[in-house]
């Protein structure tokens, strides 16, 4: 009987395989599965970018389902919906988180295991992705007005921060976004102690030195460390005078669009078939605005610190798992090229053809990322007397927000929680009561402190 391969006709169940690998290559990657969503993002449309990340289709990923929809709520000013979704990413990923923390070498069990296609795995995060997950969780606290729980989720992200650095033995000049919430949060306590370590912390990875100086020349004098005081003041500069029962206002704001993935892929024809080596990249984007200002009575603005580098920390990151993802990707195109030389010793060009459409659908890089985080974080601090004042924050290079004319109690602490996205700036006020200034008598006259050296 002569067979099919003979007749120059493709057998029948191999047309089938051939036509799945052609769809499997045609399966849309994390970038374009979301790209609509994203595009509402970045466009300002929120509201259609939250429901849009909500479906789980557009992510198909548990992890990333929540913590794209729970950022966008975030720059929403959603507090409650940002809390649920970014709590749902961490019920996800909590047990490898626990088994990480007990040992480091746990963290790193995935890049040993072996699979067909990057992809296929289910995501758990990224290791810095998983850090500022519990980050966005703490703003959200915080916004919600609950500094013990902004506490929790501070302690367990630089607890992962840690991890990851032991794991790879390196310092990747993170967790400036944590330790400062943990300051403002023990200083909302009363426990200027406990804010003065954080702060320190930050000094010893030189992130946001102009803002962390101020504060830690401010709180040695509070705590009374007399010797460590001036030895503060000689590097940093005397403590500003505070106006009386001084209250202050702080903004912390995500700047910027955040790092995503595009593949390196290089293909190899060989007489045996395809080999194909495809590994991820990280990627930034341009940034227009650089940093905010927050601007009180119509006063020269305080500009905003960067308290880290959301970019180069997750290129750092994946540096140090590239080697990983490199070995994989060439052990399972040499197996994927075994099975091509199989294929076509029995079936002739129609297994040679299946093979290496096998090749080109299965080898890919994974590309899934959190896309909606910033470039950086950043913050301010300022210092006024109680009484009305009257605010904006304005993105250098972008928009400003008009936050009204406040009325700030003695020793108040209000926050402002903003993010820009391209020339776009989002900013919400928390504290402090709105005031109507044409109802008011005239204000009286009021000085103000800043945490942060003006430019």
């Amino acid at each position: 009987m002569t067979s099919p391969c003979a007749t120059g006709r493709p057998p029948t169940r191999f047309v089938g395989v051939a036509l799945g690998a052609g769809l499997l290559a045609s399966c849309a990657s994390y970038p374009d599965r979301t790209s609509d969503a994203m595009a509402a993002f970045e466009g300002g449309r929120l509201a259609s970018a939250q429901a849009q990340f909500a479906v789980p289709e557009t992510t198909d990923s548990p992890f990333l389902r929540g913590a794209e929809t729970g950022t966008v709520a975030l720059v929403r000013g959603d507090w409650a919906a940002a809390l649920k979704e970014l709590g749902a990413a961490a019920e996800v990923v909590a047990e490898a988180e626990d088994a990480a923390l007990i040992s480091p070498e746990a963290a790193g069990e995935s890049l040993l295991q072996w699979t067909v296609n990057e992809s296929w795995q289910a995501y758990m995060g990224e290791g810095f992705e998983r850090v500022y997950l519990h980050g966005g969780l703490a703003l959200a606290y915080l916004a919600s007005g609950r500094p013990e729980d902004v506490l929790v989720e501070v302690k367990r992200g630089n607890a992962l921060l840690e991890t990851e650095e032991r794991l790879y033995e390196s310092s990747y000049g993170a967790g400036g976004l944590g330790h400062f919430l943990s300051s403002v949060a023990y200083e909302l306590m009363g426990e200027e102690g406990d804010a003065f370590i954080d702060y320190r912390r930050m000094e010893e990875k030189g992130l946001a030195e102009p803002l962390v100086g101020r504060a830690l020349v401010r709180l040695a004098g509070a705590t009374h460390q007399r010797d460590l005081e001036a030895s503060l003041v000689e590097r940093y500069g005397a403590d500003f005078k505070r106006p009386q029962d001084a209250a202050s206002v702080v903004v912390i704001a995500g700047v910027g669009r955040g790092p995503s993935k595009v593949a390196d892929t290089m293909d190899v024809v060989t007489d045996s078939g395809l080999l194909r080596w495809s590994v991820p990249r990280i990627v930034g984007h341009a940034q227009p605005v650089s940093h905010l200002e927050l601007i009180v009575d119509q006063a020269p603005g305080i500009r905003t610190a960067v308290l880290e580098e959301v970019t180069r920390v997750a290129r750092a990151n994946l540096s140090d798992r590239l080697g990983w993802l490199a070995a994989r990707s060439v052990v399972r195109s040499f197996l994927k090229l075994h099975l091509t030389q199989e294929l076509q010793e029995r079936h002739g060009g129609w297994g040679r053809i299946v093979g290496d459409l096998l090749t080109l659908a299965t080898e890919r890089a994974d590309l899934r990322a959190w896309q909606t985080l910033p470039d950086t974080w950043q913050a301010c601090r300022l210092f006024l007397a109680p009484g009305v004042h009257s605010m904006v924050l304005a993105a250098d290079g972008g928009q400003a927000v008009d936050l009204g004319n406040r009325e700030l109690e003695a020793g108040e602490t209000i926050f402002v929680l903003a993010r820009s996205i391209g020339r776009r700036l989002y900013a919400h006020a928390i504290g402090g009561r709105p005031v109507d200034i044409l109802s008011q008598s005239p204000p009286i006259e009021t000085t103000a402190t800043t945490e942060h050296p003006k430019p």
